[in-house]
């Protein structure tokens, strides 16, 4: 394995500057007497550690192009998804109202104090395959008069084999209004996943008829104000079955196209609410399944009752989260580059059904899925820990997402905690960070944001995987933002040693001033830990941009956010 202890940000770099590696960076902060390439640092000791080393011409391109706009970034993009499955409801999200745990009516006070500042528009729930097997009115009434059920879970090796432990059985704490509480904590919109697999239609319709009913006016009504929650809740978002094709009821697309028309359609009781079906999409690159049921739905004339479609997709190098070689960091980075392709080619089939395109899609599953041997509790199904591999992951998918703002209206990340890809975990009263974290951090502001299209031109990566074959990835890649006169670039750079010294020029604009921010690691393998929560966190400091020019070095295996304002 190689030694990638020469990674840091270099973030301060003006037209003068020549590159800095990252080995030379860690010397010139010895040499300055700084001690952690982690810790946020201000400017000045940035621009005295690191200071103008000559010129040299830069090696890769960023155009901005501010006169052709892709679309409004939605904020949706940026949500995220949570199920009852291992860790993530019981010890992560929801931990009772009296637990000696923090908590907000249950519901863990670290976590929504952490998500606050990244503004996470939606949150799905309840699964993923629990939402099939899940029946939503044993969530609601009194707690304690609330049926405990086996988990969809339960006879999972991992959690079979571990005994009649909590995690095997569901006692129902946290449900429909646990969900709409929290969501409301964290200023989120409510998904709500239906169960088709096991519960007829009307039990779907009631569901809606609780949660958006006027206050009085249905039996449903009256039961939730019952419940403490007399005003309806307004859900917009609702998830027509989960992976229809495999755990939600293995359907054909044909027979799950007819499910669909009977569950959204007709007299669905709306209660004034524009209500937004989302229809159970593919797994991966499964053309077949999206072209055979848009051509199922079409002929009863359904498509208009759709909203979105749900694309799942999760990269994996099949390896372990920590332990992983130069070549598996690479094959997860091509494996979530595989989104680009996902998106255009799903889109491109949809359209033969669909030729306006009001049917959007929507990314309700995404994520680095790797063994499960790192998780902080044996019960945390599908537990893991997170590196900068996994943050370069969210990075470039989110960047993905963003470039097709025409096309993708929302995205769900899974799962928010103690599981794939978690932006935090959680043990007890313990509770971190991750560094996709923040990824989400560095890139919420483009959320709302005037989608604009780049040009990015870099050395390709070359690596040789199994059986010596010869593979190629993108040396950086990113998106733009424009919000006035501000405008927001995000850019990964997947190489593991290389930073790329980059001319960046903004088309149809004047750069006035630049703030950077960098998240990159002193190790590849470094990981924030409940004892060391801030190893891989991000540093922030001014760019000289010279005569409106900006040349920028970005670090080797790193996510980078340039806040670039514009002269009026």
């Amino acid at each position: 394995m190689t030694d990638r202890s020469d990674s840091a940000a270099l973030l301060e770099n003006g037209a003068d500057a020549r590159p800095v590696g990252r080995r030379d960076f860690v010397g010139l902060l010895a040499a300055s007497g700084v001690a952690a390439v982690g810790a946020r640092l201000p400017a000045a000791e940035w621009l005295r550690a690191v200071g103008a080393r000559g010129a040299t011409a830069p090696d890769s391109r960023i155009e901005i192009l501010l006169g052709e706009p892709i679309g409004t970034i939605a904020p949706e993009i940026y949500g995220h998804f949570i199920e009852h499955l291992g860790g993530v409801i019981y010890d992560g999200v929801w931990v009772g109202e009296d637990s000696s745990i923090p908590n907000v009516r249950g519901v863990r006070q670290a976590l929504i104090d952490a998500l606050k500042p990244i503004g996470p528009a939606v949150m799905r729930w309840p699964g993923g395959c629990f939402a099939d097997w899940y029946d939503w009115r044993d969530g609601v009434g009194p707690r304690g008069e609330r049926p405990r059920r086996t988990n969809t879970w339960a006879e999972s090796r991992e959690i079979r084999d571990l005994g009649n432990i909590p995690q095997r059985f569901d006692p129902n704490a946290f449900g429909t209004n646990e969900f709409i509480r929290f969501c409301r904590a964290i200023g989120a919109q409510p998904y709500l996943a239906s169960n088709v697999r096991t519960l007829p239609a009307s039990v779907f319709h009631q569901w809606i008829e609780y949660c958006n009913s006027p206050a009085g006016s249905t039996t449903w009504a009256d039961v939730r104000g019952q419940d403490g929650e007399c005003e309806p809740f307004g859900v917009r978002f609702w998830g027509v079955g989960n992976e229809s094709w495999g755990c939600g009821g293995n359907f054909t697309p044909e027979e799950y196209a007819s499910e669909f028309r009977r569950y959204s359609t007709w007299a669905v009781p709306n209660n004034g609410i524009p209500l937004a079906f989302i229809g159970s999409g593919p797994s991966g690159g499964d053309m077949d399944w999206s072209r055979r049921f848009f051509r199922a739905l079409r002929e009863r004339n359904a498509v208009n009752s759709m909203w979105g479609w749900a694309l799942h997709h999760y990269c994996s190098a099949g390896g372990e989260a920590i332990k992983y070689s130069d070549t598996d960091w690479y094959d997860l980075l091509a494996s979530a580059n595989r989104m680009e392709s996902l998106i255009t080619d799903h889109w491109q089939v949809m359209r033969e059904v669909d030729r306006e395109h009001r049917v959007k899609l929507v990314v309700d599953e995404w994520g680095a899925w790797h063994k499960m041997t790192t998780n902080v509790e044996p019960q945390h199904l599908f537990g893991q820990q997170s590196t900068m591999r996994d943050a370069l992951v969210a990075g470039l998918t989110l960047d993905t997402f963003n470039r097709h703002a025409d096309k993708v209206a929302m995205a769900n990340l899974a799962q928010l905690i103690n599981c794939i890809h978690s932006l935090f975990l959680a043990d007890g009263p313990k509770f971190v960070k991750t560094p996709s974290y923040h990824v989400f951090a560095m890139h919420a502001s483009h959320q709302g944001g005037q989608g604009v299209r780049t040009v990015v031109s870099a050395p390709t990566v070359h690596w040789t995987g199994a059986q010596n074959a010869a593979h190629s990835l993108w040396g950086l890649n990113g998106s733009a933002s424009l919000k006035e006169r501000s405008l927001i670039l995000t850019v990964t750079n997947s190489h593991l040693t290389e930073p790329r010294e980059t001319e960046i020029a903004v088309r149809g604009g004047k750069i006035r001033s630049v703030v950077a921010t960098v998240l990159t690691a002193h190790s590849i393998h470094d990981v924030n830990t409940f004892e060391q929560p801030d190893v891989v966190a991000p540093t922030t400091a001014s760019v000289r941009a010279s005569s409106g020019a900006l040349v920028y070095t970005f670090p080797a295996a790193s996510v980078t956010k340039l806040e670039i304002m514009l002269s009026g």
